[in-house]
């Protein structure tokens, strides 16, 4: 293949305008947040981000790279077809789901990170626990990307793939290190356009190339493979059902979802952003649906790629940038290729500033420097987004099972965080005793399980279970969705059972070590009612909290506007400093 210089230029010039626009979003909201809360204003903005923009921002976060090119790569490959490209259906159902329930408790409350509730109801110990899956989901979704980004970048204009994925890397990393969330929502707004116009230009090309077949008679019928409409077997049934409530249940406990809820300027605001990316997302799978159809729809023998088809070099999961490549003329195809840029620049800039976000604000902050000057706080911000950008491109560059430690985690994601959310915001008494336990039982439940793509091999074995012809072994009972249920019943229950112990006397005082029952003053206790108090909750399906004094974090969590909160009030406070 030779090198193309025309797509060399096209990418440079995509990139310096994408970088363009981030330095000047950062410009322009330089002076956005007081003097003592500029952390605050990098990870959720002024509050302030509206429908537009707000919209455009949560849409790219969900519609990355992985989702363009996976939603391809699965209405292409036989036996699998559109029945199994369940991400734009649960991820849309993901982001109704969760601006019905979730968004506005967060919003209202005042919270400027996901993990604040956690921190807030089980203390800064437990907080750091559930820090650990939500990173590990944030770092190898980003470094994901960043490999799909550059086979993707090597097919269409043949340079070398660690070359692109350094670069792609450099330029996220460096807007969002200059401007925080409002460059991140600004660029994501060039992006998801480009994606669109992009993916849109090269469809039509595609589809009247002489080497395929037209894509309605090749839906139903069987001409060069399984028709793409594709269908699911009885024995695959509940396999299918545990990966759509994955995607739908698991969608939600992400910082980069919360942060784009966080940052609306009212919970109304951030329910109807919500309910736009959730149409975004089903209109911005269309054309990589159709891009699909039509590679299972080519004679590939017809086409400078020859023989055998990818499917049959195993190159399935690049169908995009190969249909753009061989089905399009040289200049669509460029288009194509800064859409899926694009699509993969606008979700890894949003992984990296959320996991900085979360370790400089509950782990940094909260649980080593509560004392921390803001100054200091932005700093960590800067530094960790540095080094977070270049552990996810080491990760792209050097792991070879990049995407299944991506599984593993988002699994991770779904079965722990999920039902400990849930339960700290609408299950009234629990605590950090049950929340322990359902961390862990969930853990073990889903390790135990197996993972195919890391050849991790399972240790209970459900019914249902068979080896391919790998000899790796493949579940299809919902062990996930199992694992999930037992973590947020197991929680329920041991809540239940310690505050029934202490509270009959049963167990003496003493024995609450964690402080999670029994009312006592400490330094390392995090204070449960300077946030949210019983009498100032107006959702009832909040758990009330009793009052405990803290002289170290009270500042932390307080914000008198979310305490005076009315629904139809345009915008929120900022917390205040320390």
């Amino acid at each position: 293949m030779a090198f193309h210089v025309e797509g060399l230029v096209a990418i440079i010039v995509f990139y310096l305008a994408i970088l363009a626009v981030g330095i000047w979003a950062a410009w322009k909201t330089k002076n956005t947040g007081s003097e003592g809360d500029r952390s605050e204003a990098i990870i959720v903005g002024g509050r302030d981000i509206g429908l537009l923009v707000g919209g455009f921002t949560m849409t790219a976060t969900w519609v990355g790279g992985g989702y363009i090119n996976g939603t391809a790569e699965a209405v292409y490959v036989p036996d699998y077809g559109l029945a199994w490209a369940q991400a734009p259906i649960g991820y849309s159902l993901s982001l109704i789901l969760g601006g019905l329930f979730f968004a506005k408790p967060m919003r209202s409350k005042g919270y400027v990170t996901m993990l604040d509730p956690f921190q807030q109801l089980y203390g800064k110990r437990m907080g750091g626990l559930l820090f650990i899956p939500a990173l590990m989901g944030e770092m190898f979704w980003a470094a994901a990307i960043f490999s799909a980004l550059g086979a993707t970048i090597s097919v269409i204009i043949d340079i070398n793939v660690n070359i692109s994925v350094i670069i792609s890397a450099l330029i996220a990393t460096m807007y969002t290190l200059v401007g925080g969330v409002y460059s991140v929502a600004y660029t994501d707004v060039v992006q998801l356009f480009c994606i669109f116009l992009g993916l849109w230009i090269s469809v039509p090309f595609a589809m009247s190339h002489p080497a395929v077949t037209d894509i309605g008679l090749t839906a139903v019928h069987h001409v060069y493979q399984a028709p793409w409409l594709g269908s699911i077997n009885s024995l695959d049934i509940y396999t299918w059902l545990d990966n759509f409530f994955l995607l739908t249940l698991g969608g939600i406990p992400w910082q980069a979802y919360f942060q784009r809820v966080l940052s609306s300027s009212s919970a109304t605001y951030a329910q109807v952003l919500s309910f736009l990316a959730a149409f975004g997302c089903l209109v911005m799978a269309i054309p990589a649906v159709l891009i699909g159809a039509i590679g299972a729809s080519t004679a590939w023998n017809q086409t400078e790629y020859g023989v055998p088809d990818p499917k049959s070099k195993k190159e399935a999961d690049m169908i995009l940038p190969i249909v753009l490549q061989y089905l399009c003329p040289v200049y669509i195809s460029f288009f194509g290729l800064g859409a899926v840029s694009a699509a993969v620049m606008s979700s890894a800039d949003s992984s990296i500033l959320s996991a900085s976000s979360m370790f400089a604000r509950n782990i940094y902050q909260l649980s080593f420097r509560q004392n921390a000057s803001d100054r200091e706080i932005v700093w960590v911000i800067r530094i960790t987004v540095l080094l977070f950008g270049a552990s996810a491109t080491a990760m792209a560059l050097l792991a070879s099972s990049v995407y299944g430690l991506w599984y593993l985690s988002s699994d991770l994601v779904y079965i722990i965080i999920f039902p400990q959310l849930l339960c700290v915001l609408f299950i009234k008494g629990t605590n950090t005793y049950g929340a322990i336990a359902g961390y862990l039982f969930g853990l073990v439940l889903r390790i135990t399980g197996g993972e195919p793509y890391l050849y991790l091999q399972p240790l209970i074995f459900y019914p249902g279970w068979y080896q391919d012809d790998n000899n790796i072994y493949i579940q299809r009972f919902p062990f996930k969705t199992l694992a999930m249920l037992t973590s947020f019943f197991t929680n329920v229950i041991v809540s239940y059972l310690a505050k029934y112990l202490f509270e009959s006397g049963t167990l003496p005082p003493k024995l609450d070590f964690l402080d999670a029952v029994v009312a006592r003053y400490s330094r390392e206790h995090m204070d449960k009612a300077t946030l949210v108090k019983s009498d100032n909750i107006v959702l009832n399906e909040l758990a009330p909290v009793n009052p405990r004094h803290s002289l170290t974090l009270s500042s932390t969590f307080t914000n008198k506007e979310a305490f005076n909160y009315v629904d139809s009030s345009p915008e929120l406070s900022n917390t205040e400093d320390n």
